[in-house]
């Protein structure tokens, strides 16, 4: 069957301005179809979700399918599934109906699959049950379920357990998912899937996407295993490699800190087989926005099969940082070689006394858009018996933001100097260094933008 499938994933799809994430790559291979038969049996999505556009597609898609797996069997389009292969279509709404046995006609096929119209509700747990009353438990092929839905199950029990025994059973289960109006729950499909889920599940928003994945899945079925495989990721420059973990098939190596690259002696050869890397990386650049995780992938094998990888992109949030106090313009002093001492005036620096300087970190949670925001900060000193002392208040206006949604804003730098001769936390008043405590108390609200006297027109 060759290279079956090839994905990448992300962990998450979004993270802080010096957040990390994981990265998965997977493949899955299994031997030449020609030389190994297979029975697949093709179960199709024909709920009402399903009508137009989409279910048109679906045709093209599985009619294709049909045709690639005829001309892998027996080097012809002649209209005869060979090489003791066999294909059955499954489909379903409310109910699944087997359309077609496991047979080699390809016209008989092609009918079937033309057939459909779409109406009704999902009902998973019946069209797994009718896929697998398809084999014959006697015979020698390799049996493979290529699911197809658009959507979450709304009629029949739970599926997952007739999947499960799908799997146990040694039958291998493609799922490939379109997003459509009744949404899909990506986290089923997986679990539906054979492992690893990442090589066996495919999901697009689009349905004109159904035909080219279709194809591509009936190719690579249609290839032997692949062998001497290699795999060169390079990272977008605004990431950098954090760690590798070892793959589950192969080796893999770190070249540089946005570069590495998987070898795998042979996949797929003898039975199906997956394999998956999964690497940490880090963002770097220091600057928001969406960002595509790898500037390149590409895979070689000895085969020449063939490796669609996506490439996913995650959204980098740096955050809303205000800082309300500049720092002192700083004044340079150059000390020439050899030069013992220098006397220079820096300027006027008034100090009433030694002290410190306090500096606070403040974040507003959950702050929406439009919104200007009034913080104060109060600043208390505690004495040994608790009582408490006015240190300082500071007022600040914070700028609205103009995000999608409410988010957190980091104000920083929020200084109080703290001379050390109102030291009373100690009980050692006029001493340096001595340990000091203090409260502090925050109070934010939104600025009224729209207050208006009642006798006031504007």
């Amino acid at each position: 069957m060759g290279l079956n499938t090839s994905n990448k994933l992300i962990s998450t799809d979004q993270i802080d301005c010096d957040g990390s994430l994981k990265v998965t790559i997977a493949l899955a291979a299994s031997p030449d179809i020609s030389s190994n038969p297979t029975d697949i049996v093709l179960v199709l999505d024909r709920s009402g979700s399903m009508a137009g556009s989409p279910l048109a597609n679906l045709k093209n898609g599985a009619k294709k399918f049909i045709d690639i797996i005829d001309e892998a069997t027996d080097s012809s389009q002649d209209g005869n599934i060979g090489s003791g292969s066999r294909i059955g279509i499954v489909s379903f709404a409310s109910t699944a109906v087997q359309d077609t046995a496991l047979i080699t006609s390809v016209d008989t096929l092609k009918a079937a699959v033309d057939s459909l119209t779409a109406g009704g509700s999902t009902n998973h747990a019946d069209a797994f049950t009718k896929a697998v009353e398809l084999f014959d438990p006697a015979s020698t092929n390799a049996k493979v379920i290529v699911m197809f839905t658009d959507g979450k199950t709304t009629a029949g029990p739970d599926p997952n357990p007739i999947a499960a025994a799908a799997r146990a059973a040694g039958i291998i289960i493609y799922c490939i998912g379109l997003v459509g109006a009744d949404g899909i729950d990506p986290t089923v499909l997986n679990e539906w899937a054979t492992d690893p889920d990442s090589s066996h599940v495919a999901i697009t928003p689009d349905d004109g996407d159904l035909e080219d994945l279709f194809a591509d899945l009936a190719e690579n079925i249609s290839k032997p295993g692949a062998t001497d495989i290699v795999i060169d990721e390079v990272l977008n420059p605004e990431f950098v490699i954090t760690g590798i973990l070892t793959p589950t098939k192969g080796t893999a190596a770190k070249i540089n800190d946005t570069t590495l690259q998987w070898k795998i002696d042979e996949l797929g050869t003898t039975s199906n087989e997956g394999a998956t890397l999964e690497f940490f990386i880090q963002h770097v650049a220091g600057t928001p926005g969406t960002k595509l995780v790898n500037q390149s992938i590409t895979y070689t094998d000895n085969e020449n099969n063939q490796a669609t990888f996506q490439t996913p992109s995650v959204q980098v949030d740096c955050g809303i940082v205000v800082n309300p106090e500049p720092c002192p313009i700083p004044v340079n002093v150059t000390i020439e070689g050899c030069q013992d001492s220098l006397v220079y005036d820096v300027g006027n620096i008034y100090l009433e006394s030694l002290g410190r300087i306090l500096q606070l970190d403040i974040n507003l949670k959950n702050i929406c858009p439009g919104k200007r925001v009034a913080l104060g900060v109060i600043l208390t000193e505690v004495d040994q018996q608790g009582n408490e002392y006015e240190r300082g208040m500071k007022t600040i206006t914070v700028p609205a933001h103009y995000s999608s949604g409410c988010r957190d804003v980091l104000v920083k730098c929020i200084k109080f100097v703290l001379p050390e001769d109102l030291d009373v936390s100690s009980g050692n008043a006029g001493g340096i260094c001595n340990a000091r405590n203090f409260k502090v108390r925050a109070f934010a609200h939104n600025i009224d933008f729209d207050f208006r006297c009642c006798d006031l027109i504007v």
